[in-house]
């Protein structure tokens, strides 16, 4: 038996953003920890555990590798 995708897919960092899927649909470019809750809210995945690997699978770097922001 294949092993199954995870719910939730977050890309490594390419050009400032991470490119998430959810249920092997591309929602968007995350910039933020922030962004990526809201496109897991929009999907009703709001009380998702960011660190269990059975629901996210973390490519290029876990929660924490985000671009760092400028003001």
């Amino acid at each position: 038996m294949d092993k199954q995708e995870p719910p939730v897919v977050v890309h490594p960092l390419v050009e400032g953003t991470r490119m998430v899927k959810i249920h092997g649909d591309s929602v968007g470019k995350a910039h933020s920890l922030r962004d990526l809750q809201e496109f897991m809210r929009r999907y009703g995945l709001d009380t998702v555990d960011l660190d269990n690997s059975a629901l996210v699978e973390w490519r290029g770097g876990g929660s924490s590798v985000w671009p760092e922001t400028t003001l």
